[in-house]
């Protein structure tokens, strides 16, 4: 947004210079951009007439001009500007002017000798592109410098709004700031009185009241088109990015500016019916203003007559309802349209203009009537006309609805760490057009029409505070009771868990609780909680399971090249239960994906894929961390998206917590997966409790091995071998280990298993007496419940 000092100037006396109104407006929350001179660097350049004017006898397209300045002479100048006309008044340069980027002399154009320059806007850094020379009004004075003329050494000041702040989108808004800040009075802009010449009305329907809760429309008969916009308008919308284009356009954009209110025009005789503002019909075409043909959508708001659409609404005008130079007859447009049904529908169309640019922020709900009896005092001033009375469609039950606020006294200081005595608190709130009461305790107010932003308590302190100054705010050190969190030892933290899983080359990941329906019925066929309202069909029910999150992720990083991908994540899944609160049970869950190379590319060992044996290693290594491995097994899991013969499920105290193993190649394929891949999932209330470790001395005494190859059956697993050992060795069992597995023809369904046993006494040295008796008692356990015998 950007604005004049002149032009604020006019509507507060704040004192200020453009630097200073800067700072001050930046400290209360208006970040400014920039601050920039609104013309270029030049000197000697004087209001002039043009007397005559004559083509160059050498050119089709330079004139001769005789040029009156102001000092007694008569100056001859070539000028090429197409609008250069005897009785023009304009800018001149005299010889010895200094303009940007260059020093006027005599010169002789194409034989003819030319003692100056008649300016454009462009050639004194004041637009970037100009038709002609500078035109004047007939009354400028003669010989006047221009920039005591056009009041040139006013500045330009751009700010950088937040969308909270739309109210600053209009010189008034920014008047209001300004007149807070220094307590200067604001000469606000009254409602003109508009003389009603006709009764002349036209016809309104608004079938939208939601979109459109008010709409005012008034027609202006007998417009005269061809009068010339004044220049103190034109030079306020030049300085602020908008050139000049016609007496009625040109009021319609000063007053957007003024007001912050965008208003449109139509073309009177180009209308058929009556104004019926309403949704698009899906496919409904309209030419804007533009040229550009757009095809809308249902949900476009518009204004149509009984035709069509002539406009989008608070976007952009239709052409087939535009003002032209022909146009003699206005109906003027101000209206009240919420932001949700504006918001996003110009990038839609990729359009951007300055009147969704504030509508879609919110404009003043209130200030329709005092822009289009603005927009009408201005209109009739310069272009003549009669007005005729305005048409106005409300619905009250739709326009915004501003509450009164209570601030309390004590609650402003306990948030702002300072006090702020009450009589400031009360003048900010006044300047702030807040209407404040004065209340046991604090202060009651109502916000205005125009601040969408000021809804509660906390509002209203960041009003107090900024416009108190927030530099004005003592820095002070914060004071409180520091309470040192207990920490029981048997809970293993979240930190040490992630921090194995890294260690262990994983890398923690953050997916959607939502997934896809197929994954989870590759995944177990659990019944999944389908969501009413789905971001897409992908991502359509709650999770049963981490592990789809983890192959979605898996798979995004292998179609990227990355082959090796080890995954953890600690989150919540969501099961049905009747039993649960809302008929859901949130699980935590504890997952973990590999796939790809068991290691990283080296010189010294050749690539090798992972495999069950890898991912069951990093789940023991987890385990390890509760201290008591007694606690846990594993089996032969049940789950059958795991691969049979290589997965298993983990228990602890005999109840599963989770599962570990390859996934089914029936899995991968369901799943889109094309390399193999390992997964773990554990209950978190399974494995975040630990055994509180003991302390044990160290045995004194010779320990001995004995070692035993046991022939069993293949059904027998391991687990089951080392339990059987374990029982029968009892407090003499030091160490077990299985060292060897053989398998052969001979065997049969039997397999070879190869045990080492360590026993050992913590009291005393173990005799060959008892070292024999437990390796008995080992050998009948073993051939009583496993059915095992020793290998000869």
């Amino acid at each position: 947004m950007i604005f004049t000092k002149e032009w604020i100037d006019s509507l507060v006396d704040s004192g200020l210079s453009a630097e200073e109104i800067a700072d001050k407006i930046t400290m209360v929350g208006l970040e400014v951009d920039t601050v920039s001179n609104v013309c270029g660097e030049f000197s000697g350049v004087v209001v002039a007439e043009v007397k005559t004017c004559e083509m160059h006898p050498k050119s089709d397209h330079l004139h001769v001009t005789t040029i009156d300045c102001g000092d007694g002479q008569l100056h001859q100048v070539v000028c090429g500007a197409p609008n250069c006309r005897a009785g023009l008044k304009t800018a001149f340069a005299k010889i010895g002017a200094v303009l940007p980027g260059i020093k006027i002399e005599s010169a002789v154009l194409r034989g003819v000798a030319s003692n100056g320059m008649c300016c454009s806007y462009k050639e004194l850094g004041m637009a970037e592109e100009s038709d002609g020379i500078i035109e004047l009004p007939d009354d400028a004075p003669v010989g006047m410098d221009l920039h005591q003329y056009m009041k040139l050494d006013d500045k330009a000041i751009d700010i950088d709004l937040t969308t909270n702040r739309p109210d600053c989108l209009g010189m008034r808004g920014i008047a209001r700031e300004i007149s807070v800040i220094t307590r200067k009075p604001l000469n606000d802009i009254k409602m003109p009185e508009v003389k009603c010449e006709i009764d002349d009305t036209f016809p309104l329907e608004v079938k939208a009241p939601d979109a459109c809760p008010r709409y005012l429309c008034r027609m202006v008969r007998g417009v005269n088109q061809k009068a010339r916009s004044p220049l103190w308008m034109t030079e306020r919308l030049r300085r602020c990015g908008i050139r000049s284009v016609s007496p009625i356009v040109d009021v319609t954009n000063y007053v957007m500016l003024e007001l912050s209110q965008p208003l449109h025009s139509f073309d009177l005789n180009k209308l058929n019916g009556k104004i019926i503002v309403r949704l698009a019909d899906e496919g409904e075409k309209l030419t804007v203003l533009s040229g550009e043909e757009l095809t809308l959508h249902h949900d476009t708001l518009v204004i149509a007559d009984e035709k069509g659409a002539i406009g989008l609404a608070g976007i952009f005008g239709g052409e087939n309802s535009g003002i032209s130079d022909e146009t003699v007859d206005v109906l003027f447009e101000s209206a009240f349209f919420a932001p949700v049904a504006i918001k996003g529908r110009a990038r839609s169309y990729g359009l951007d203009t300055d009147a969704s640019h504030r509508f879609e922020r919110g404009v003043d709900p209130e200030g329709q009537r005092l822009a289009i009896e603005r927009a009408t005092e201005l209109l009739l001033e310069i272009g003549g006309g009669k007005a005729g009375p305005i048409v106005e469609a409300v619905s009250p039950e739709h326009l915004p609805v501003h509450n009164d606020i209570v601030l309390r006294s004590d609650r402003l200081e306990k948030v702002l760490g300072c006090k702020i005595e009450d009589d400031e608190v009360f003048d900010i709130l006044k300047h702030l057009d807040l209407n404040p009461e004065r209340i046991e305790g604090g202060f009651k107010v109502h916000s205005p029409s125009f601040r969408f932003d000021i809804e509660i308590e906390e509002d209203l302190i960041e009003e107090v505070a900024r416009m108190h100054g927030y530099d004005k705010i003592e820095n002070r050190q914060s004071v409180s009771t520091l309470n040192m969190p207990l920490h029981f030892e048997r809970n293993i933290t979240d930190r040490k868990v992630r921090g194995l899983l890294c260690d262990l080359g994983y890398t923690e990941a953050v997916t959607y609780s939502f997934t896809d329906p197929k994954y989870l019925k590759a995944l177990g066929g659990i019944e999944p909680i389908v969501l009413c309202s789905p971001i897409s069909p992908e991502l359509s029910c709650m999770r049963t399971t981490l592990t789809a999150g983890l192959i979605n992720a898996a798979k995004y990083n292998i179609n990227r090249q990355q082959k090796r991908v080890r995954f953890f994540e600690k989150g919540l899944k969501y099961i049905k239960d009747a039993s649960a609160e809302n008929g859901v049970r949130q699980d935590e869950m504890l997952c973990g994906l590999i796939t790809g190379s068991c290691e990283d590319e080296n010189w010294c060992s050749p690539a090798r894929a992972v495999d069950f044996f890898d991912i069951k290693g990093d789940v023991e290594e987890l385990l390890s961390l509760c201290a008591d491995k007694g606690k846990f097994t594993f089996v032969p899991s049940t789950e059958t998206f795991l691969h049979p013969g290589q997965s298993a499920d983990v228990l602890k105290d005999g109840v599963k917590i989770g599962y570990v193993g390859m996934l089914h190649p029936k899995t991968l394929k369901e799943v889109g997966l094309k390399q193999n891949a390992a997964v773990f999932e554990l209950l978190w209330a399974g494995i975040s409790e630990r055994s509180i470790p003991l302390y044990h001395e160290i045995s004194k005494f010779p320990s001995h091995r004995r070692d035993f190859a046991f022939v069993l059956s293949k059904k027998v697993s391991a687990a089951d071998l080392i339990k059987t050992i374990s029982e029968a060795a009892g407090a003499l069992l030091h160490d077990i280990k299985i060292f060897d597995v053989f398998e052969s023809e001979s065997l049969g369904d039997n397999k070879s298993v190869a045990v080492g046993v360590v026993l050992q006494d913590n009291t005393k040295t173990l005799d060959d007496k008892e070292t024999e008796g437990a390796a008995r008692a080992i050998v009948e356990a073993v051939e009583q419940k496993l059915g095992g015998h020793l290998r000869a």
